[in-house]
């Protein structure tokens, strides 16, 4: 079983959610070959074939020209599964990839189940649904297939070694010119600045006990943070949102009120130096990266955790 790895580059830098792709072929098992549109002087550290075309001829955005790379890559390999980050760059290519191959396109993967759906071969993965509330599988019936990988949910994995060059090129424009990047819109509240956030999820009941939560941010001296479930349902602003469809959050200290653990928001919160999750479900997936799962009523503790730390930050 061989995967293709759509790797990526943006700004002159080679991303380093690319070696989160190396990370979802080594849980499948899977031989690898990777391509990137970028420069020999941003190479990843990766010791397998890789395909490479020069961005600044072919442009770090250009859907038509990558498209043709790719399938260029994809008749060279003959892949299993071509593999994107859920991103920007995976969303737009990802569907003219898989329409031009006539192939099966599963996006946002979560996790892999082997077997599929238990016949016995195969893979089956693990995507999102009712608004990432639940979760499914799916197993494609093409092959090749193409795949998206969500933020955050394989590992970064570095195979290490210096890479197998094979130079790829591409003519012409495209339809589309790329004009450049532009910064996002500043948020109201900057949690990627915040050393502590303390977040609230569906779990504390409703509305009425968000001011709970504040209370303790304020007590620590932190930031409001939210699922989106949470912002969905009106209890918080948007500008709190923390995860894949919000802000990314790298704190000292993270505190999970009532949060389950949505992969989304796992995502959003993986490099925060220490977690702690307040949940009366002792198999809530947050416990499973908490340093410290506190199996309790969140608004009966909360208050009490309050009460506690106030008079230290006041």
């Amino acid at each position: 079983m061989k995967t293709l790895l759509i790797g990526e580059y943006r700004e002159g830098k080679l991303l380093d959610s690319t070696y989160e792709l190396l990370g979802f072929a080594s849980q499948m098992g899977a031989e690898t070959a990777m391509l990137l549109v970028g420069s020999e002087t941003q190479l990843p550290a990766y010791g397998g074939t890789l395909y490479l075309a020069d961005a600044t001829t072919c442009g770090e955005y250009n859907p038509d020209l990558h498209k043709k790379l790719i399938l260029d890559a994809v008749q060279k390999e003959n892949p299993d599964y071509i593999v994107f980050l859920h991103s920007s760059y995976g969303w737009d290519l990802a569907p003219r990839v898989a329409a031009a191959l006539k192939a099966a396109q599963v996006s946002e993967v979560t996790g892999i189940v082997p077997g599929g759906f238990g016949f016995g071969f195969g893979f089956g993965f693990e995507v999102g649904c009712c608004n990432a509330k639940m979760r499914r599988t799916v197993r494609p019936n093409t092959a090749p297939a193409v795949l998206t990988i969500q933020a955050g949910a394989f590992p970064v994995e570095q195979m290490g070694g210096t890479p197998q060059l094979q130079k790829l090129a591409s003519e012409g424009k495209g339809a589309l010119e790329f004009i450049g990047y532009e910064p996002a819109e500043k948020k109201e509240v900057d949690l990627g600045k915040a050393e502590i956030v303390v977040s609230v999820g569906r779990g504390i009941g409703k509305k009425d006990n968000v001011p709970a939560i504040a209370a303790l941010a304020k007590a620590l001296g932190g930031e409001l943070g939210a699922t989106r479930p949470v912002v969905d349902a009106g209890w918080v602003e948007h500008s709190h949102q923390v995860g894949t469809t919000g802000q990314t959050v790298a704190p000292k200290l993270y505190v999970a009120c009532g949060i389950s653990g949505a992969i989304q928001h796992l995502a959003g919160i993986k490099k925060s130096d220490f977690i702690v999750a307040i949940n009366k479900d002792k198999d809530a997936p947050i416990g499973e990266i908490a340093d410290v799962l506190v199996v309790a009523d969140v608004m009966q503790f909360v208050p009490a955790l309050t009460a506690k730390v106030a008079p230290v930050s006041s």
